[in-house]
């Protein structure tokens, strides 16, 4: 996911919505949704404050991935024994702010 997130850190937000669209990376998907997320929390906030907000005027300030809680599984292995799967999670955390003038 940290990949994913370097590539988008410090972009507009249309801008790194097109870059995940057309990712390989599976971690695109999961990004995407959250940054989606952040749109709307940016809208609704604008909204309850009475306040406008342009959404093309909006670009990621900060964009973090952290390790998450990982479920731990087993997988039968040879002679008997067991051998430990981590499924690993994470955190993704995006900020979102305004650009005072519109940067073309």
């Amino acid at each position: 996911m940290r990949l994913v997130i370097d590539q988008i850190r410090g972009k507009d937000v249309n801008e790194a919505l097109g870059l995940l669209k057309f990712s390989k990376k599976h971690a695109a998907k999961q990004i995407e949704k959250v940054l989606n997320s952040a749109v709307a929390n940016a809208e609704f906030k604008a909204r309850e404050g009475n306040e406008s907000i342009d959404v093309d005027t909006l670009y990621i300030k900060t964009a973090i991935v952290n390790e998450g809680p990982a479920l731990r599984r087993f997988m039968p292995a040879a002679q008997g024994r067991a051998t430990p799967i981590r499924k690993r999670t994470s955190h993704v955390e995006i900020v979102l702010e305004a650009r005072e003038g519109k940067k073309r």
